[in-house]
């Protein structure tokens, strides 16, 4: 953490952003309802953030939601991208559709089981939000 930061934020990407987020996404009752109708798992990678490049994922089944660090044992979908597109997608200075459209964000992995979980995705925004107003991206 830098001098100019304040305490009780946190950084993009950093352990504790995904520490805020893994607990957050355990709390949900809205992930736990939908993981008990989808199961998928995603890998996220976004290369060149100041610390290199970061893994974490999201896994979705058997009515839980766990997010975390590092890839997806069992992974379904995997999106990679670098750091300042992640960073324009996580502040919305650049939307998501746009940054996979123009190839920003390149994704492996069954195309169809993201589509069908796209309400997943969308209850995970709402998850991130809370934590979106304590974030660092510098």
């Amino acid at each position: 953490m830098s001098a100019d930061t304040a305490p009780d934020r946190i950084r993009y990407l950093s352990l504790a952003w995904i520490r805020e987020l893994s607990a957050a996404v355990a709390e949900s009752e809205r992930l736990a309802e939908l993981a008990a109708e989808h199961r998928v798992a995603v890998t996220q990678i976004v290369t060149d953030t100041p610390e290199g490049d970061v893994a974490y994922h999201l896994r979705v089944a058997d009515g839980s939601a766990a997010f975390g660090a590092g890839p997806a044992d069992d992974e379904d979908i995997r999106m990679q991208q670098d750091w300042d597109t992640a960073v324009a997608v996580a502040t919305g200075e650049l939307n998501a559709q746009e940054a996979f459209v123009t190839g920003r964000i390149l994704l492996t992995g069954d195309r169809e089981l993201l589509m069908a979980s796209l309400d997943v995705f969308a209850a995970l925004d709402s998850v991130f939000a809370e934590v979106r107003t304590r974030t660092d991206y510098a």
